[in-house]
Order: structure tokens, then C-alpha cells, then sequence
């Protein structure tokens, strides 16, 4: 385009200059000329940073807020241009307005654009912990953003610093949602530092807990016994309910919600529920208060019908369970114990829990009434007839029966003939012929065994009871089948310390002592071994047989010493008779015979003795 001008000026006949250089030209000269300065530019430009702050990059300002939108904060700090921060460092105060004083760090004097880079979350950080501790010192409220919620409570960006706000710091009254204070600015005190961790623990509670403890004193000085006030339940726990009375909070128990029974109070109220409450008790130095709920309400025993008497019939729930019986509440408060022993007429003992359970809807018969002391007794069993009542009639001395083994004892069988008649057969009455050591060698528990009645105890309901009765009694047969010096055939049961068991068949068993269980060669018997054995004693009243198979052998080996010393005695007889016999023949021989015959008496003589020795 300038050559296009050139051209036309050169057609006009005027001169054209040179083009100067760009790199060349005067500016000075140029706005000199123009009139642009009335003063030199240097002394402008000098006045004019006169004007300015002096701003040094990494230092703390103080600006003011001159723009504010959704996304970004404009601060003036006096500087030839103004900064630009976005607004989420600001989100702790979200009441920040037109015109605030703001304190920014000065990033860079100016960037790639010219502008100035400030930053106020820098500018907190820098300051904050000498803040903290000054409003720790000072107690100064302060304002904090509440970042996330975290274990035991919430994280809280005070100056920069992420504070730990405990839960129970929160408010006086006990938090359900902690998420409702995320993302929320509130005010708070500095109760704690922790300057080698640099760790610091707000509360917001104890803002208003000064406020509180005033109205506390107020609430307190004009509380008495008795009276009734309103307020709300303001948490719940398995031992009672805390009510918030308008500042101070008071205490109903358990056992003072309702004059029923109460398994947890959530049954009887629920949170935030507005209800009237009675003073029972308070303490002006613990600020303890004791409430009522049930004390609004007549006693359920004085609304008891006045016509109710022993013996009469009731039905209620069981509402508690126990080893030793049931409570039974007739009605909301009014309870009655069955005791175990009155919820069957079965002698044998059991446990509660295996006639009802907690829920049943049971009826009973009243047994005590004690209306003062307000106490109660049932029977459960007094519904059904007595089973003892006509005891004689239904099992009579002598009569058989099957029973049940319920128990034992070292000295019997307990069985049960019957749902609440039960009878005991002793040790003795179980065989006729067995030594028993333990019932349990007999039966076992829950098994069916035939017994006849021997005797009847009604005042006492008892039954004395046999089983071995259903026999005849063998003994009278064995007296004649085991006499004294019978031998018979036995096999060795079991040894003991003291003898042997043996066993003589058809359940008959006697005793041999260890002398009497040696054989013939010297050596003992053991058990299983099958031998003869002597009856050396009978007792039909003891039930005894003594036996012994050492006599067997013993008494054989006399008969043979017996027998030969009988022999001996024959022959020494007969050698007597046959000399008595030569001696009287001799008397009738010649002088001549006699030399003969003396030789031949003492050849004989001498033989005899012989003989006998």
C-alpha cells in the first residue's frame, strides 16, 4: 500500500523520501513533536510507578475483592493490574462479599499474559499456624469449612490447616447423620495443639455449651420432686432414656418406663418423640436428673379387680423364663411366678424350659395373693386332676405295672408309672439271684421294665416298687438243688481281691475264696475256667452259696490215705492171727519139734515187722 502512495505522489510531481527503518526511528523525537508529552517520558514514567505498590513475588498482600462470580475472585492489591483467583479457595467463607479485605501470596508479578498471579489459599497456609495458635491463646471464634467426614468425626480446613473435628465436638446433643455437615462452614474454637505433629482439634459444641451451662443453672434451681415437665427423647440405650428437658438433659431407667416388663426402652418411646416426664430425683452438684415415665400412671396392682382371690383361674404370657419357673403376666404389669415344681405333678426334676417359652399364652391357677407386697403365685398342674388322688385304687399293693427308668442312684431305680406318680426300686429288689453293683448294670435311662407295687407312702407320695417280685423266689428250689458237700459244675465269672464270682447257671451265682480256687497242681484258677466245685455253705436268707474247688482234691486225697492206712491195719491183723494160731500148735509138739519151730517163728516174726514198716 505505501508503494501505491509513493507512486501517485511521484505522478504529482512531488519529491519522495527515502522509507526510514523501523529499527531506526526516533520515537522520543517523534512524541516530542507530537505534543503526547508535556513532560519528559522518564519523569512520566517515574511518577507513575509512584503510584503503584511495590509488589515482591513470594510476599503476603492484603487486596480487596472488586469482581466475584461463580468461578473466579478479583483482587486489587494496588498493583498495575489486578489477580484472578478461582473461587474454591474462598469456599470456607461463603459469605465473602464486594469490597472484603482478602490476604493473597504473590505468585508472579506477571505471567505470559501480563497478569498478576495471585493465590489466597497460599497466603492462609503461610499464616495459618501462627492463626491457629493465636486463636488458641486468645479462645477466638474462628471459621472453618468442613471438608469430609472421616473416622470418629470430620475433617476441618481452618487457614488452610485440616483440623480434626471429634464427632461428640460436633453439638451437645449426640449426632445420627454426619454427612449433613459436609460441605458446610460453621464456627468453631481451637481446644487443642499438638505443635510436633502440628495436629489441631476444633469444637464446635464449645460455642454454645457456656450458653447451656447457663441454662442448666436456671433449669436446676427450679426443679423440684414431682414435677411434671415436657421433653424430647434425645437418645436411647439399653439401660434407659436420655430427655433433653430445653438444656439439660435428664435420665429415665429401664425399670421407670413402664410398670410391665421391658426387654429395650425402644419398645416403649422412639428418637425426637415429645413426651411428659416426672421429676423423681435430682442432684444440683453431679447435674444428674432421675425421670419417671410410668409414675404418670396408676400402679397396675392397685387396678387389679379387688374380686380376685386364691384358687381362681387366670390366663397371661409368659414375659420372662427362668431354670427355677415362668412369670406370667395377667396384665400390663401384673405378674405371677409358676414355679417349676407347679408345672407338673411329675416328681422327677426338670427344667422350666420344657413346659413353655417366652410368648406362650398360658392359663393358671392362683395359689398366694400377697396384694400388699404385690406378689403372686401360680400352679400350672392344679389344672389336671391329682394323679395321686385314688393312689390305692389305681396301683395297688401287688399289682404290675411298666414303668419308665428316669434316674438312678447308687441304691436304685427312680421310674415313673405314670405322668407325676413316680416309685423307687431299690438294688436289692432287682434280681433274685445276681449281685448288682449299680443299676446301670441292669438297665438304662429311658427304658421300659415291669414292676409290682410293694408298698404305698401317699402323705409322702411315695411307691416302693420290685421287679425281681414278678418271680417266685428260687431260692426255695436251690436249698434243695445246692445242699452242703454237693458237688456241681461252675465256670469263674470274675476274680476279685477276695475270691471268685462263679457262675452255676440259670442266673444262679456263688463265691469262692482264693483258698478255694487253687487246683490240685498248686496254681490258681482264672477267670473263665470251668471246674467242679463243693457247696461248703448255704444261706437261704443271705442269698449266699460258698463254694470251693480246692476241697474237691483235698478231700479225695484223704479218702486215699484213708484207704491204704485201713490196708496196713488188715495185714498187721492178720500176721497177729497166724502167729496166735502157730504159738498154740507149738504147745502140743515134742522137745524135738520145738528147735524147729522156734526158727521157723522167728523167720516169720521178722517178716511181720518187716511188713508193718
Amino acid at each position: 500500500m505505501a508503494n501505491n502512495e509513493n507512486q501517485e505522489m511521484e505522478k504529482a510531481g512531488k519529491t519522495v523520501a527515502a522509507p526510514a527503518s523501523v529499527e531506526n526511528f526516533d520515537w522520543d523525537a517523534f512524541e516530542n513533536e507530537a505534543g503526547i508529552y508535556s513532560d519528559s517520558k522518564e519523569n512520566i514514567a517515574a511518577q507513575y510507578d509512584q503510584t503503584l505498590s511495590k509488589v515482591q513475588v513470594g510476599e503476603v498482600v492484603e487486596g480487596t475483592v472488586i469482581g466475584l462470580n461463580k468461578r473466579e475472585v478479583v483482587v486489587n492489591i494496588g498493583y498495575k493490574s489486578e489477580g484472578i483467583i478461582p473461587i474454591g479457595e474462598f469456599r470456607y467463607n461463603p459469605e465473602l462479599a464486594l469490597g472484603e479485605k482478602v490476604e493473597v501470596y504473590v505468585e508472579s508479578a506477571e505471567d505470559k499474559k501480563g497478569q498478576l498471579v495471585l493465590s489466597h489459599k497460599k497466603a492462609r497456609q503461610l499464616r495459618s499456624w501462627d492463626r491457629v495458635n493465636e486463636a488458641l491463646e486468645k479462645d477466638e471464634v474462628i471459621k472453618g469449612y468442613i471438608k469430609c467426614r472421616t473416622k470418629g468425626g470430620m475433617i476441618v480446613d481452618v487457614f488452610g490447616i485440616e483440623a480434626f473435628l471429634p464427632g461428640s465436638q460436633i453439638d451437645v446433643k449426640p449426632i445420627r447423620d454426619y454427612d449433613i455437615y459436609v460441605d458446610k462452614t460453621m464456627e468453631f474454637k481451637v481446644v487443642k495443639i499438638n505443635q510436633e505433629f502440628r495436629n489441631v482439634v476444633v469444637s464446635h459444641k464449645a460455642l454454645i455449651e457456656a450458653e447451656l451451662e447457663a441454662q442448666k443453672k436456671e433449669i436446676m434451681s427450679k426443679l423440684e420432686k414431682g414435677q411434671i415437665l415436657e421433653g424430647t427423647v434425645k437418645n436411647i440405650t439399653s439401660y434407659g432414656v436420655f430427655i433433653d428437658l430445653g438444656g439439660v438433659d435428664g435420665l429415665i431407667h429401664i425399670t421407670d418406663l413402664s410398670w410391665g416388663r421391658v426387654n429395650h426402652p425402644e419398645e416403649i418411646v422412639h428418637l425426637d418423640q415429645k413426651l411428659n416426664v416426672v421429676i423423681l430425683d435430682f442432684d444440683d452438684q453431679k447435674k444428674r436428673i432421675a425421670l419417671g415415665l410410668k409414675q404418670l400412671s396408676a400402679h397396675p396392682w392397685d387396678a387389679l379387680d379387688a374380686n380376685l382371690k386364691v384358687g381362681d383361674k387366670v390366663k397371661g404370657k409368659v414375659v420372662v423364663m427362668a431354670d427355677y419357673g415362668a412369670f406370667i403376666e395377667i396384665a400390663p404389669g401384673v405378674e405371677g411366678l409358676i414355679h417349676v415344681s407347679e408345672m407338673s405333678w411329675s416328681q422327677h426334676l426338670r427344667s422350666a424350659q420344657e413346659f413353655m417359652k417366652v410368648g406362650d399364652e398360658v392359663e393358671a391357677v392362683i395359689l398366694t395373693l400377697d396384694r400388699e407386697e404385690r406378689k403372686m403365685s401360680l400352679g400350672h398342674k392344679q389344672l389336671t386332676v391329682d394323679p395321686w388322688e385314688g393312689i390305692e385304687t389305681k396301683y395297688p399293693v401287688g399289682s404290675k405295672h411298666t414303668a419308665k427308668v428316669r434316674n438312678f442312684t447308687n441304691f436304685g431305680i427312680f421310674v415313673e408309672i405314670a405322668e407325676g406318680i413316680d416309685g423307687l426300686i431299690h438294688i436289692s429288689d432287682l434280681s433274685w439271684t445276681k449281685k448288682i453293683k449299680h443299676p446301670a448294670e441292669f438297665t438304662q435311662i429311658g427304658a421300659d421294665i415291669d414292676v409290682v407295687v410293694l408298698e404305698i407312702d401317699k402323705d409322702n407320695r411315695r411307691l416302693s416298687l420290685g421287679h425281681k417280685q414278678l418271680e417266685d423266689n428260687p431260692w426255695n428250689a436251690f436249698e434243695e438243688q445246692f445242699p452242703v458237700d454237693s458237688i456241681h459244675q461252675g465256670t469263674i465269672t470274675e476274680l476279685t481281691d477276695k475270691g471268685a464270682i462263679v457262675s452255676l447257671g440259670d442266673n444262679v451265682e456263688g463265691f469262692a475264696g482264693l483258698r478255694q480256687i487253687v487246683k490240685e497242681d498248686g496254681t490258681t484258677a482264672q477267670a473263665g475256667e470251668v471246674l467242679d466245685f463243693k457247696v461248703i455253705e448255704f444261706s437261704k436268707g443271705t442269698k449266699r452259696i460258698v463254694l470251693s474247688h480246692t476241697r474237691i482234691h483235698d478231700d479225695s486225697r484223704r479218702q486215699e490215705e484213708k484207704a491204704e492206712k485201713a490196708d496196713r491195719k488188715a495185714s498187721a491183723d492178720a500176721t497177729k492171727n497166724s502167729v496166735k494160731k502157730l504159738n498154740a500148735s507149738m504147745e502140743k509138739t515134742t522137745l524135738g519139734d520145738i528147735a524147729g519151730l522156734a526158727e521157723l517163728k522167728a523167720q516169720m516174726e521178722a517178716k511181720a515187722e518187716e511188713k508193718a514198716e
